[in-house]
């Protein structure tokens, strides 16, 4: 299941969670190691913006807990399908057959 997640942190002084921001990158670095995050960018100014490749919603409920734990944000989550996922849903509707 992929998922788009845009992180907008609290608005603090940069220097103040220096220390959280590069715990952060120590805790993502295992989670694209395993597929479990396929990409990470940092945003201009503040935040991150991260696609995660999970099992279910309760894992991704799980990372966005331990994210916040490091760096109190709020998450605009979008869920995704990917380009293959979408062609095949185009293609069932053009023959008639709705593909799930």
């Amino acid at each position: 299941m992929l998922f788009l997640v845009i992180s907008n942190p609290r608005p603090e002084r940069p220097s103040d969670v220096a220390g959280s921001r590069r715990h952060f990158w120590a805790w993502v670095q295992p989670l694209l190691d395993a597929g479990h995050c396929r990409s990470v960018h940092a945003r201009v100014g503040r935040g991150v913006v991260a696609m995660f490749d999970v099992d279910s919603h309760l894992t991704l409920h799980r990372y966005l807990n331990e994210w916040a734990d490091m760096i109190p944000a709020e998450f605009d989550v979008y869920p995704l399908l990917d380009a293959d996922q979408a062609k095949g849903h185009l293609q069932s509707l053009q023959s008639g057959q709705i593909q799930t």
